[in-house]
């Protein structure tokens, strides 16, 4: 009797079979001419459903209507169409179309936008499509703009690195499948001001003034405007990393996706303004329902927003109806919706880890919640008149916090598998962190909408809710970093390792002319250089992430160069306590000498702090040494090149590396009159600023079976010749190149070591000859 009494929600199973149906597209391959079949068949199949009306065979119609949908939808695009004619080759073109996007604007000054283009000329040819485009243009156009750009169009390039976004598939997924890259102002023009869709070029006006009144009076706080204009308007981009990072790390970066939090607060607001206006609840309700969906695009129209839009707009409109609104079926519904909009989104992370989220709080939350309250819950045959004073506060107090807490476990159980599997972040701090963080930043948005409402007719009273907000912001900050400092708080899993048989792993990152290599050896890691500081920050960290490393047990210096150790300050505040191995040979270079004050003042207070020479040795492992075979004690170079530290190591038992960073010819010369025993199965190389390293006695002497190198298209002496690849070839040694392979992957056993390029997934084993 209690199943018969279940309220029907029907969009359940709508929002279900949709689902299905996109799945089953995105595997199943379909001809053409299936596909025409398939969509006759349907119409035929509707056709009947409505005269003989089936609960099952509705649900199948749904999940083939979507399969169909979603087919129609990724098969045969106008961005396909115009990939397939451009083909694979960079083409300089020019293209007109509108600016469908708000452009980031870089610090080096390039716009990043979408274009959809109208028409785009090459070879002398003028053709006309619907695709759209990304754009990187040293300009200031904006939303709705109609720009006509001259520059070179190419494919999109894939990640080089494990960890890195892959911007491709992400762009793919919008039916982006080329960049174009114009390099100077002079190569865009601007044919029309203010185009495009006015609905969503009057949310960008409005986006733009919102935003400038929350600044106003907050001009000496750059890190709280940016904090304000993310957490009210979703403006992430402009937020610094070392702000947003912390709030990923206690899981509560949902605070910057505009979402139910958001929106409700809108709602409630507009909901009072409507009973001041003495509204009836039908037309309030017709006032309320479309602002929501403008604040929606005001915000950008991200995922989350649009799904607490479309929810918030159900549990509004059941006053047309006069029916009881179920939360289920209302998030199902808003599910079903956003589908039909675009079946891609699908498989977008912020629809997934959006319903995710909200899903898991109506399933688990009041169970949860129940749990959490029976613990302490007064007699349920003591009458509640009787409950009072301090017992009455008491309960009320733990009621209100068993709900936050119900709540915030709810939402990281739904959260933990996607964010794991996106992101290899475990966030235990974030139970705790919400329950404190969230009601602060409630008040936070309550004070930004009130100075939004006051800015108008009292810009006075505006900038004092600013400044209140600053307080408020200032505090939820520090709260934030607080609990991402707490040890355990959060910790990165990288993908399980099966089976003992793997002893050792070296992934060498493709940083162009820089470098980083991460050796993990027997539950140890270590870094060899660490990238420039912007290398790190985007690929390096990264990479760690995805790896899983919380703690580095040590890093090495191989000389001064900045492509090399220019993260190196970043790194020391992400993995605090690390034991820094460094070149003590003279240079020129300025990063070197800041770290190195950097470094003597850490180890005056750590002892963390080691310079080694040539006869040095240290260890990776308790098992693994590392001999130091360059430079020698007092050696100076004339550039830093050629004072690299030489490393050479026995990672598993008969494999032995050789690290030679972008040490030269005189280098290897200098190594070969020494007598230093330099075999070793892999070879790893930068570039030497001459362009010379690699010479035929030092090969000869070192007998790699694999050379790993660096190689970059310009400057030319970062560019591996092909003269040096045919004399590399004729020795039988295999050599990547990392401009063809990306980031190589080495794994050592007892017996036997193999290396995988990421990029091409070639793979090269020691016992493959």
């Amino acid at each position: 009797m209690k199943l018969l009494s279940t309220p029907r929600q029907p969009f359940v199973g709508l929002a279900l079979m949709a689902g299905t149906g996109i799945i089953l597209a995105e595997f199943l391959p379909l001809t053409a001419t299936a596909l025409v079949s398939t969509a006759i068949v349907l119409a035929i199949c509707i056709v009947i459903a409505l005269c003989w009306p089936n609960l099952a065979a509705t649900y199948v119609m749904i999940a083939a209507g979507f399969f169909l949908l979603h087919k129609f939808a990724t098969t045969n695009t106008a961005g396909q169409q115009l990939a397939d004619k451009l083909g694979e080759r960079p083409r300089v073109v020019t293209a007109v179309g509108y600016v469908i996007t708000e452009p980031k604007i870089a610090p080096s000054g390039f716009a990043s936008f979408l274009l959809k283009l109208k028409s785009i000329e090459f070879e002398g040819k003028t053709e006309s499509t619907r695709a759209v485009w990304q754009v990187r243009w040293k300009g200031a156009p904006e939303f709705g703009d109609e720009l006509k750009i001259f520059g070179t169009a190419e494919p999109i390039a894939p990640p080089r690195n494990p960890g890195e976004f892959d911007m491709r598939a992400y762009l793919a997924r919008q039916d982006v499948l080329r960049m174009l890259f114009a390099r100077y102002p002079e190569n865009g023009t601007l044919l029309r001001h203010r185009g495009g869709n006015p609905i969503l070029r009057a949310a960008q006006a409005s986006r733009t003034w919102m935003q400038n009144a929350l600044c106003r009076g907050l001009d000496d706080a750059p890190e709280v405007k940016s904090f304000i204009s993310g957490i009210v308007l979703g403006i992430r981009h402009e937020t610094p990393e070392d702000i947003e990072e912390p709030f990923q790390q206690t899981g509560t970066i949902h605070l910057f996706a505009v979402a139910g939090l958001h929106v409700g607060i809108v709602a409630a607001l507009l909901w009072v303004l409507a009973a001041i206006a003495r509204l009836p609840r039908k037309r309030a309700a017709a006032f309320i329902i479309p602002s929501l969906f403008f604040y929606a695009a005001v915000t950008g129209l991200h995922i989350p927003a649009l799904r607490a839009a479309v929810m918030a707009s159900i549990l509004v409109g059941s006053y047309f109806f006069e029916r009881r609104a179920f939360l289920p079926n209302s998030l199902a519904a808003a599910a079903f919706f956003i589908l039909c909009w675009n079946t891609n989104e699908l498989f977008s992370t912020g629809f997934q880890l959006s319903f995710a989220v909200v899903g898991a709080i109506v399933l688990f939350a009041n169970p949860l919640f129940r749990v959490l309250q029976r613990r302490v819950a007064p007699d349920p045959f003591l009458p509640q008149s009787l409950v009072r004073g301090p017992r009455r506060w008491m309960h009320s107090s733990y009621e209100w916090l068993c709900g936050g807490a119900s709540v915030s476990l709810a939402a990281w159980i739904g959260s933990l598998p996607l964010i794991l599997c996106y992101f290899h972040l475990v966030t235990p701090i974030s139970f705790v962190a919400n329950l404190v963080v969230v009601p602060m930043a409630f008040f936070v948005l309550a004070v930004a909408f009130l100075s939004l409402i006051t800015t108008p007719l009292l810009p006075w009273l505006a900038v004092v809710f600013n400044n209140a907000n600053w307080t408020l912001a200032t505090l939820v900050i520090a709260v934030v970093h607080l609990f991402a400092r707490i040890p355990g708080g959060h910790f990165y899993v990288g993908d399980p390792r099966w089976g003992g048989r793997i002893s050792a792993t070296i992934t060498v990152l493709d940083l162009g002319a820089g470098a980083a290599v991460h050796v993990h050896v027997n539950g140890h890691d270590w870094l060899i250089d660490c990238g420039s500081e912007r290398s790190y920050r985007s690929v390096v960290r990264e990479y760690l992430h995805w790896a899983g490393v919380n703690r580095l047990n040590g890093l090495v210096l191989t000389h001064g160069d900045s492509q090399h150790i220019g993260g190196v300050t970043q790194l020391l505040s992400d993995f605090p306590g690390v034991l820094v191995i460094d070149n003590p040979a003279p240079d020129r270079s300025l990063i070197h000498r800041r770290v190195c004050r950097t470094l003597s003042k850490l180890e005056a207070r750590e002892r963390k702090l080691v310079e080694v020479a040539a006869g040095d040795d240290f260890h990776l492992s308790p098992e693994v040494i590392a001999h130091v075979l360059f430079p020698p004690s007092g050696f100076a170079g004339a550039t830093a090149d050629d004072q690299a530290l030489i490393i050479r190591s026995s990672i598993a038992p008969g494999s032995s590396v050789l690290f030679m960073s972008d040490n030269g010819v005189e280098t290897e010369r200098t190594l070969l009159s020494d007598g230093s025993d330099l075999h070793s199965d892999v070879l790893l190389k930068g570039q030497h600023y001459s362009g010379i390293s690699g010479s035929t006695p030092f090969l000869a002497a070192v007998r790699p079976r694999l050379i790993i190198a660096t190689s970059i298209e310009f400057p030319e002496h970062e560019r591996i010749s092909e003269q040096w690849t045919e004399q590399c070839r004729g020795r039988g040694i295999k050599l990547f190149r990392q401009d063809e392979t990306g980031a190589v992957q080495l794994k050592f056993s007892k017996r036997e070591w193999s290396a995988r390029a990421y990029l091409t997934g070639e793979v090269f084993s020691s016992v493959s000859r």
